[in-house]
This record gives structure tokens, sequence and C-alpha cells, in this order.
């Protein structure tokens, strides 16, 4: 008797029609996807020439529009996050003797409320914003520049005291309110009477009207016997940096120090995204 030969069953059309369903899902999905991207791009393009007008910059600010589908964003008219950056932003002030080169300016705009084919048109005349929380960066560079209006200064740099640093609040913590002071040290070079000098200086960085006020209160020198020198050093780094209101005219309440910077902050609700 000859075996016989099991034969097998050939490909459903259901098979076929399955696979066809997915990968037709797939590409749907990946352009829709797409298309999302694209949207948000274009929103993004018109908030960064409006941001350009309304900061008076040189260029166009980076501008990033987040949350994930923009479309559903855009169909309700509330962009929940939208985060705006420009760097290297000068502000000069001849009255105050204020030059400030390479500062960074940062808005999180929470909840923008406009149309998107107003968006989208550039017509943003009527957006609001909830919530802008604004900063600026005043880096060691320009502190540099401002200190050696009184006495010359090189290679000053910025950094956290933490000398006396107090334990990270455990989680659940009820938050503070904003810091309007924090603790510095300032470490660099100047030139006494054709000598160099290193110092370290230790002291701290107050709020005060919108501005920030330098206050050095020890002052460490690798050579010992130049301590004559410590009150004129003292009193050219107590600068005072004034770089006028935030993003959207927020008034700054909080100061913080971080390596090779000083950072004001602020709040400020229910604003137009562009000057009516």
């Amino acid at each position: 008797m000859t075996a016989h030969t099991p034969t097998h069953p050939r490909p459903k059309k259901k098979s076929r029609r399955g696979k066809f369903l997915i990968i037709t899902v797939l590409v749907l999905g990946v352009l829709l996807v797409a298309a999302d991207f694209a949207l948000a791009a274009a929103g993004e393009y018109q908030i960064a020439q409006r941001m350009r007008e309304k900061l008076q910059l040189n260029e166009d600010p980076s501008v990033r529009i987040n949350g994930f589908p923009f479309m559903l964003q855009a169909v309700r008219g509330d962009y929940k996050h939208v985060r705006i950056d420009a760097n290297g932003v000068p502000i000069r002030n001849e009255q105050q003797g204020l030059d400030l080169r390479d500062l960074d300016i940062s808005a999180d705009l929470r909840h923008t409320r406009v149309e998107l084919a107003d968006l989208l048109a550039g017509n943003v005349s009527k957006a609001t914003i909830d919530q802008v929380d604004g900063s600026i960066k005043i880096k060691a560079l320009d502190l540099n520049r401002l200190a050696n209006q009184v006495t010359p200064f090189d290679k000053l740099s910025i950094e956290p005291d933490n000398r006396l640093a107090t334990p990270t609040p455990a989680a659940g913590a009820t938050t503070t309110a904003p810091k309007t002071t924090a603790a510095i040290k300032l470490s660099g070079q100047t030139n006494v009477a054709g000598k160099v000098v290193t110092l370290t200086a230790y002291g701290q960085i107050a709020l005060a009207s919108g501005a920030i006020q330098i206050t050095v209160d020890d002052i460490e020198l690798e050579d010992a016997s130049l301590k004559q020198i410590i009150p004129q050093l003292r009193q050219a780094l107590a600068i005072k940096i004034d770089p006028g209101t935030l993003p959207f005219g927020a008034t700054p309440t909080a100061v913080e120090v971080e390596s090779g910077a000083f950072i004001l902050r602020g709040v400020i609700t229910d604003v137009p995204l562009v000057q009516r």
C-alpha cells in the first residue's frame, strides 16, 4: 500500500484580507502622525513670528507645542503647554550703564487659547494665555563685563554656595514660597598694582524691585598677604543687575543660582499672546 501524502490547505482569503487591513491601518496611522506634526510645525512657526515681535528679538525664537496629538488640542483651541526659548539676547540701557549681550530667555505658556484657523493664518490678536512662567538667565560673561566697569576681572565664574546647603525636601512635602535670595560663590582673577590676584568670594544674590543685587560677605585670596584689598574687591563685586521685566511682562518673584548663571523667574496670568 502506498502512503497517503497529506496536502497542505491553501491560505484563506480572510488571512490575506487581515494583513491588508493591518497594513492599511499602519499606513493611515503614519500619515495621521505626519499630518499632526506638520500642523504643529505650522503653528509653531506662526507663534515664533509673533514672539519675535513681542519680545523684540533679532531672530525667531525656538517654539515647541508640547502634547500629542496636536490635532486634538487644535480642535479644542487650547494648547496646554507651549515652550519658547531665545538665546543670546542682548539688552542695552545706556542710562543705567547696562550692557547684557548673552541672555537666555524662556517662557512656558500654560493653556494658550486660539482657534486653529486663526493660528495658522497668523491672526492671534484674540489669543490669550492662562499662565506664563517666564525666566531670564544672566551668564558669567555678562557678569564679568559689568564687574569690569569698576575693577578689571578675568575668568569670573558663578557657582551656588553649597557649604550650608539645605537638604532636599522629602517627597510629598509642601512647596515653599519662591526664594528671593540665594547663596553664591564667585571665583576669578583681578589685577592689583600689576599683580594677578586669584580670589573666591562668598555672599548672596537678592531680588529687589525686579533687579538682582549681589552682596559679598567673605573673600578668600590665594595670596593672604593682600588682605588690605578685600574691602575694595567686596565693593567692586557689589553689582546690581536690572534686566527689566520677564517675558510677557511678568514681574520677577524668584532668583536662583546655577553653575555659570543667575536665573530670574516670575509668573503672570491671563495675558494676551500679543499686544493689542
